[in-house]
């Protein structure tokens, strides 16, 4: 992929929002249905407990919302809105309907790359700020929980349910962007998928095995877009896919896990909502302050992969 034009109008983040279900299913009433076991699962992927319910379009407007208090907008204020999501509601107008709940006067459409599907849609979001849009509303969320064999034990205590949401506004000079990858390929579709009415299906090691490799690739071809070296980087947030992946990853890449937001262990996989959940959670929690540099990477049934590296706040030291 290109590096950014010079020149071209930027945008930061201004407000953030996450939404997860009530409903809380832990390791052990798993184990109380399929054959597995609380150790079994923590120690292959790291996960204690996941979200299950709700619609993507309720979740969406809950984590919509809250972004938009956070940055302090009227709803008429966003030009668009961009939904990241691989479970519609319905076969369309998921995107709409979240629009309409949330009172917006402006375009939506929905981004299907799995679960790198909120990366495809910041970079979006960006390209169209640097269009001409000065704010742009950017939700990531899955209800994987209606796409889950509950009676597979290589998938069940992986997948769940979540949203996370950015804002996204312009800005005068450079904005947060520093570099971005997008990156596909085909070929390993058939080793994570779901047919339409289906539910997902895994073939774990080969998934392990690429994930890793793909993530690395895309990760580096973004750092070098932006000019610096990994140990130039404050906090990496990856997708929540499994630990032993985002240490894998981390590893390869040379940097500690310690530095990594890692939320997995209560949301499970939530496929678009893993990196902004992982986002929201670190900044909460003070993890990044202005002028950090972020590194946001993960990978998708696709098989797809996406990273980018952003300066918090935009701007230059």
């Amino acid at each position: 992929m290109p590096a950014i034009r010079h020149g071209a109008k930027g945008a930061v983040i201004s407000g953030w929002g996450t939404a997860l279900p009530e409903k809380v299913v832990t390791n052990e009433e798993l184990a109380a249905t399929m054959d597995t076991s609380d150790e079994w699962i923590r120690s292959r992927t790291g996960i204690e407990e996941r979200r299950v319910g709700g619609s993507t379009v309720g979740l969406s407007v809950e984590s919509g919302r809250q972004a938009l208090e956070m940055a302090g907008l009227d709803p008429s204020r966003i030009d668009a809105l961009v939904l990241a999501t691989t479970t519609p509601d319905k076969q369309w107008g998921t995107s709409a309907a979240v629009q309409n709940e949330l009172g917006l006067f402006c375009g939506a459409f929905d981004v299907n790359a799995a679960c790198t599907g909120f990366m495809y849609g910041l970079v979006t979001a960006h390209g169209l700020i640097a269009m001409g849009a000065d704010r742009v509303l950017l939700i990531g969320t899955d209800t994987l929980s209606r796409i889950t064999d509950w009676n597979d034990r290589a998938t069940a205590p992986l997948f769940a349910d979540g949203s996370g949401a950015v804002v996204l506004e312009s800005v005068d000079g450079p904005g947060q962007m520093l570099g971005w990858d997008l990156d596909a390929d085909g070929s390993a579709l058939s080793i994570l998928q779901s047919e339409v009415g289906g539910t997902i299906k895994m073939e774990g090691k080969e998934v392990f095995r690429r994930a890793v490799r793909i993530m690395v690739d895309s990760a580096e071809k973004s750092l070098a877009h932006a000019g610096v070296q990994i140990d130039d980087i404050k906090l990496v947030v990856p997708h929540q896919a499994n630990i032993r992946i985002i240490r894998a990853a981390c590893d390869r890449l040379g940097i500690s896990i310690d530095r990594a937001s890692v939320v997995i262990q209560r949301t499970g996989n939530t496929s678009s909502a893993s990196i902004p959940l992982a986002l929201a959670d670190a900044l909460d929690r003070g993890r990044i302050e202005h002028g950090d540099l972020l590194l946001l990477v993960g990978f998708g049934g696709g098989m797809t992969a996406a990273s980018c590296v952003l300066r918090w706040g935009g701007g230059l030291e």
